[in-house]
């Protein structure tokens, strides 16, 4: 099974160096690319630098548009599986092996690295949204994510594939809802997570509360607006 790990990276440049060396330490059976997504620090010099493998995009897409880039390359490259691995040192490259294993013994199309997988998903404002999100997905699908906001996610072909033929699907927890609702399964494994040591998140309390409304209009109205003849 080939495996590419994607690594979307904006104004990454305090973090990229950190997490790379612990990654290709960690996990060097394990084919890689970063997404430099229009940095505008010194992102590219590092990636240059080091002669990371990487693809540069000249604007800032975002992380749609950063891992859509990845799957595109994936699906032409012809890889089995695709991961999404953030740049700025919360996931651990640890668990990687054990998300390609366990989707192999599992034959699923989706495992998430989950902090709260058969446990309790802590009270606090940051997990407020994510437990709304959590609701929301379990009310429209019938199923439990127990961390559906988690970006450390390992696809198959199949949403490879997915990713590839329709733009609208992003990695979000929208298009996890709108997956399941056509038959993908998804699946979760437990996994520790860092906490972001340099640079700044775009969570800020008004882009999360802008980005919980967004994810619950979407699973609870908009996707039930788009293509449901899809068959995975």
């Amino acid at each position: 099974m080939r495996v590419l790990v994607v690594i979307p990276a904006y104004n990454e440049e305090k973090n990229l160096k950190r997490v790379m060396d612990n990654f290709l330490k960690i996990c060097p059976q394990f084919d890689y690319i970063i997404i430099n997504d229009g940095s505008t620090d010194g992102t590219e010099e590092i990636c240059r630098q080091n002669q990371y493998h990487h693809i540069r995009l000249p604007v800032n897409l975002g992380i749609s548009g950063a891992v859509q880039t990845g799957m595109k390359y994936a699906s032409q490259k012809g890889y089995d599986m695709v991961l999404q691995f953030d740049a700025d040192g919360q996931h651990l490259p640890e668990y990687i092996q054990d998300m390609v294993d366990y989707m192999v013994q599992e034959k699923c199309n989706v495992v998430i690295a989950s902090r709260y997988y058969k446990s309790k998903m802590p009270f606090g404002m940051r997990t407020i949204g994510a437990k709304l999100i959590t609701a929301a997905i379990w009310l429209t699908t019938g199923k439990y994510l127990s961390d559906p906001t988690s970006g450390m996610r390992l696809y198959d072909k199949r949403i490879i594939e997915q990713f590839v033929k329709d733009e609208n699907n992003s990695p979000e927890p929208d298009t996890l809802s709108y997956l399941m609702c056509l038959g993908a399964d998804v699946r979760e494994i437990k996994v520790k997570m860092e906490d972001r040591t340099e640079g700044k998140s775009y969570l800020t309390p008004v882009n999360a509360s802008k980005y919980m409304i967004h994810m619950l209009m979407s699973i609870c109205i908009f996707q039930w607006f788009r293509d449901r003849k899809v068959v995975l």
